[in-house]
């Protein structure tokens, strides 16, 4: 298994951040954020719990265990006030809860969660008891955000090992940050264009009605067919073919898997009502697009945007004035997210360790030197 970048400082041995693609000369289009991450808008905290345990043959429920989950608290200094939110299905082969509460209400209440498909439950039901003992519920009962990846190629899907004081674990490690990527949390055991997958994050700065404003983006990336893959408009999916890096081993090589997912979290700082954030959730497609996908009948590619704007809104028990960005200043807003979604999903693949799991399987992370050699090629 492909290790972190080690540093040796004061005779103690480090662990460096995994590169991101912008290490690799890749050039993307717009400004990133301070820490090109979602947690570039301020309040947004992310956590991960992330579940590796056991080699060899999957025996159900002892593993080998390749697995986790990821939360995003819209607003960590205060989770009782709801933000505005939207939500929308590119293909509906997957599962996000609380999304008909979502479209409803265009709300958001308190901490959302990805991880795999079969664990949804037991998330959904840990973060409900978390936030009832946190008293950060704004009605007297909860309909939280929890969505899904499918990871059985590597992990023991069907042994339900993501318990509830995993999801706690998560929600307390919960930061502001650097967000950690690549084989973490929920997008442990996950796969992208035939090379390992996982979480990935990006932001981007932008300028719309005079004022100053990021939009930020995180993904958990399940997608995609090897010769699909795109990086900046290099092909780099046709240039490291299945033929030079296997899309897949057990431990012989196996066909490529043809469908996959993705869970898309698009946060603004801009203010946005429902309506636009339910625009916002959409140009998270081409996101995808300009990476190479073209969501398959098998894939769960769901999105959720929310804003962390015109707080107190989603609590007040009177009418209350709102501010919102007018539609003709929204150009702007559609580029930084569809940029950030994009780097996003090439972050989570550069981040991605190769890993062995159930039965000897095996996901390898897109060669480092082989990416660089072919961004060099088309000058990008």
């Amino acid at each position: 298994m492909r290790t972190a970048w080690l540093f040796l400082l004061a005779g103690v041995l480090i662990a460096q951040p995994r590169p991101r693609a912008r290490d690799f000369g890749v050039q993307f289009e717009g400004t990133p954020g301070a820490l090109n991450a979602i947690t570039d808008i301020a309040g947004i905290a992310v956590g991960h719990t992330t579940l590796i345990k056991g080699d060899g043959p999957l025996k159900v429920g002892h593993g080998p265990v390749r697995t986790g989950v990821t939360v995003v608290l819209p607003r960590a200094n205060d989770l009782g006030d709801p933000v505005f939110a939207a939500w929308f299905s590119l293909n509906g082969n997957g599962e996000m809860t609380g999304t008909t509460w979502v479209e409803e209400s265009g709300l958001m209440e308190g901490a959302m969660a990805i991880t795999n498909t079969h664990s949804v439950g037991v998330v959904r039901d840990a973060l409900i008891e978390w936030q009832v003992k946190k008293s950060a519920m704004q009605q007297n009962f909860a309909l939280p955000v929890v969505a899904e990846t499918f990871d059985g190629w590597l992990n023991d899907v069907n042994g339900f090992h993501v318990k509830p004081e995993h999801v706690y674990e998560a929600l307390e490690k919960a930061a502001g940050g650097p967000v950690k990527e690549g084989n973490v949390g929920g997008g442990t055991g996950m796969s992208l264009y035939g090379f390992k997958g996982g979480i990935g994050t990006a932001s981007r700065k932008l300028t719309a009605a005079g004022s100053s404003y990021t939009v930020g983006a995180l993904v958990q990336a399940n997608f995609g067919r090897r010769e699909q893959l795109m990086i900046a408009g290099v092909p780099v999916g046709r240039e490291i073919g299945c033929d030079k890096v296997p899309c897949r081993q057990r431990p012989a090589p196996q066909p490529e898997a043809r469908d996959g997912s993705i869970i898309i979290v698009v946060a603004t700082d801009i203010p946005l009502g429902p309506h636009q954030l339910k625009r916002l959730a959409r140009r998270a497609s081409m996101g995808i697009a300009r990476t190479g996908g073209t969501s398959g009948n098998g894939s769960g590619d769901i999105f959720i945007a929310f804003s962390t704007a015109n707080p107190g809104a989603g609590r007040s028990k009177k009418p209350v004035a709102v501010t919102m960005m007018p539609n003709d200043a929204m150009d702007p807003v559609f580029d930084a997210t569809v940029q950030a979604v994009e780097e996003a999903i090439v972050n989570a693949l550069v981040a991605a360790e190769t890993m062995v799991g159930r039965d000897g399987n095996r996901m390898i992370g897109i060669p480092h030197d082989m990416l660089r050699v072919v961004i060099q090629k088309y000058r990008r």
